[in-house]
């Protein structure tokens, strides 16, 4: 059509069949549920009602049944006397209380805004002082800077005047549209953006997973997200609605694959929830054959998706962002499918559409847009970045809104979605979103910075990694690495500072980040050399993990290039080498080997001696997930490995044909 008229522009052709205008925006958007979700309130006192001696949450030192955690939030939520238009912020270690306080602010219809406790303190200033919440609940000791209204939950005083307010379910008169809890998340523009979610949109979500993962009061799921993080809201919900159990992981555990491994046989854990980069490295782990695995975050590697099916009672695919409610579209993976987005879930609209907001076929790409209940009310108190993102739905009932997710995708002819990238600078890293603009901001905030630009590299095969290119007067990396770990949290530090004397720009004078060139390894600082064996390996180990050399017992592994994914790896490698069990938060505690080396006395593990060989082997891990897959799909080549050889000479046909 463009070549019979060239003086149209393609822009202005509807390149939609009329057919594929039908099912696009109304088979494949046809998610009405046909009923009202009931609040997650009602639904988890209904539990309590009718299973009050049952587990429902464990932090390991206390346990809570559902009439002792309805009991104690009732408690907290009269002593709080607020009520719907409320912020009240939460700062708390995980324990059993993090629960209770939620569930309380619930309760009087107020909203709550999760707060990281081990964020730096300035930081959690800048949420505090953006937010102005009326309340700030926490605990004495825990770091976090009091606010003219503070409610430290350890004090005996607080917990005497807690425990004297009656059990009984207050009766807040809430409406669907009043915000369920605030969140911020990074902004572009170096401020840190706060998403209001309303009690519609959280009910309807929940109502869904509910529905989609069918928990029953037998399962234990593992929470192992941080509750600043939005997918917490799955983790210590939808149990609640099924009469199942919250299990809530402390930090050190999470950190550690062999540690989440005990706490799943401890506790009889059976779903867990995680980002594709921590799945990563605790697929492998033996306590998790048979649990049944939740994964989003981030895109998930066809090679990882593999894994976790054949080593689980099933995997489900999330995609969503935090102003879309956690999650806006699943998928069930099934064992060599292709790993997609899925569909939208319940009262959720998908589109893929051009620059002008029309709809796009099938096979290709344009910008993802979400609709529907599951959509933030908007960002609190910034009205023009809500303008700019939320926008009027031209394919949905009037007054309905489109968000706008900066997300590349496309439709595949079966009505899925195929994630393809980003249109901006926002990027994913270990399942943590992240505004490259607020930590170019932070950066150029110190006095002896002239410019800077954040991007994520991957120059090793599965090592992501943040690196800042910064041009400076006389300052050094490590200087611009505290500036950022007292301002930012910790996955949004860089792991690697370059120092340029200019930063590449385009024609268009803009910053060419493609020309921006590949950081060096950090080699060793030149400190003191390995003065005993165990220093000597470990050394070696640093190095081999980092991909760097000349690794002194001074330098930081972190200084160097580390992460936590990294850290975990380095525990594994010490644990095979060295025969020593470490947790993975020594190396956060001790992160130089001359420290480390220090934790090794007594971690050795028990000496392993030969058992008698049964006279039918059992299989191992990996074994028996190739069973299980040729039991599932039957003969396939997926895991031959093809080799051409070239053999010059005469052949001796039958020896070939024999061998």
């Amino acid at each position: 059509a463009a070549a019979n008229h060239p003086h149209t522009p393609i822009d202005d052709l509807d390149i939609l069949l009329p057919n594929e205008h039908h099912q696009i925006l109304t088979t494949w958007n046809n998610t009405t549920s046909g009923h009202t979700p009931t609040t997650l309130i009602q639904r988890f006192e209904r539990q309590v009602s009718e299973s009050p001696h049952a587990i429902a949450v464990t932090d390991g030192a206390t346990t809570l049944t559902y009439q002792q955690l309805n009991s104690r939030a009732n408690q907290l939520a009269h002593h709080l006397g607020l009520g719907p238009g409320a912020i009240v912020a939460v700062a708390l270690p995980r324990t059993v209380d993090l629960l209770v306080a939620l569930l309380a602010i619930g309760k009087t219809g107020a909203a709550y805004l999760p707060i990281d406790p081990d964020h730096p303190a300035t930081r959690i200033q800048q949420l505090l002082d953006t937010a102005r919440p009326e309340l700030l609940i926490t605990t004495t000791g825990g770091g976090v800077p009091a606010t003219t209204a503070t409610l430290y939950l350890d004090r005996p005083d607080a917990i005497a005047s807690v425990a004297a307010q009656p059990t009984t379910n207050p009766t807040p008169g809430t409406h669907p549209d009043n915000t369920a809890y605030l969140i911020y998340t990074s902004g572009s523009t170096g401020r840190p953006k706060g998403v209001m979610v309303s009690r519609r949109a959280l009910d309807n979500f929940l109502d869904d997973m509910d529905a989609r993962l069918r928990l029953t009061p037998a399962d234990r799921l593992l929470a192992i997200t941080t509750v600043s993080f939005d997918i917490a809201a799955l983790e210590l919900y939808v149990p609640l609605l099924a009469g199942a159990s919250v299990v809530l992981a402390p930090r050190n555990v999470v950190q550690s694959p062999a540690e989440v491994g005990a706490w799943i046989r401890k506790h009889g854990v059976t779903v867990v929830q995680g980002t594709p980069s921590w799945w990563s490295t605790a697929v492998t782990e033996p306590a998790m054959a048979g649990v049944r695995m939740i994964v989003g975050g981030e895109l998930l590697p066809a090679d990882l998706a593999g894994e976790m099916c054949g080593n689980s009672a099933g995997v489900t695919v999330m995609y969503g962002p935090t102003e879309a409610t956690v999650w806006a579209t699943s998928i069930e993976l099934t064992p060599g499918a292709r790993v997609t987005l899925g569909r939208p879930i319940q009262n959720t609209q998908v589109y893929v559409l051009d620059r002008r907001l029309r709809p796009l076929p099938p096979g290709v790409p344009g910008e993802l847009y979400l609709a529907g209940v599951q959509l933030a009310r908007g960002y609190h108190n910034r009205p023009d970045l809500t303008a700019e993102r939320f926008t009027a739905n031209p394919h949905g009932t009037p007054g309905s809104r489109l968000y706008r997710t900066g997300d590349l995708a496309r439709w595949l002819p079966d009505g899925t979605l195929d994630f393809l990238g980003r249109v901006d600078h926002q990027v994913k890293l270990r399942g943590f979103r992240i505004e490259l603009g607020e930590v170019e901001n932070c950066l150029v905030q110190h006095p002896e910075v002239l410019q800077a630009a954040v991007l994520v590299r991957e120059d090793r095969p599965g090592d992501q990694r943040l690196v800042a290119y910064v041009t400076a007067d006389e300052t050094d990396p490590d200087r611009l690495r505290r500036h950022a770990e007292e301002r930012l949290p910790d996955y949004m530090v860089p792991a690697v500072f370059v120092l340029l004397d200019s930063l590449p720009v385009s024609a268009n004078g803009k910053i060419d980040r493609k020309a921006l060139p590949a950081p060096e390894t950090p080699a060793g600082s030149g400190g003191r050399a390995p003065r005993t064996p165990a220093e000597t390996v470990l050394a070696e180990l640093f190095a081999e993990v980092l991909g760097t050399t000349g690794v002194t017992i001074d330098d930081n592994f972190f200084h160097l290039g580390g992460h936590s994914l990294l850290a975990t790896r380095l525990v594994s490698r010490i644990r095979t080498t060295l025969n020593a069990d470490l947790p993975t938060r020594a190396i956060f505690e001790a992160p130089t080997i001359a420290a480390l080396a220090t934790r090794l006395t007594g971690t050795d593990r028990p000496t392993l001696t030969a058992g008698t060989r049964p006279a039918t082997p059992p299989l191992s891990f990996a074994q028996r997930r190739l069973w299980f897959l040729a039991q599932l799909e039957g003969p396939s080549a997926t895991y031959n490995l093809p080799n051409a050889l070239r053999f010059d000479g005469p052949v001796d046909h039958h020896a070939l044909h024999a061998a």
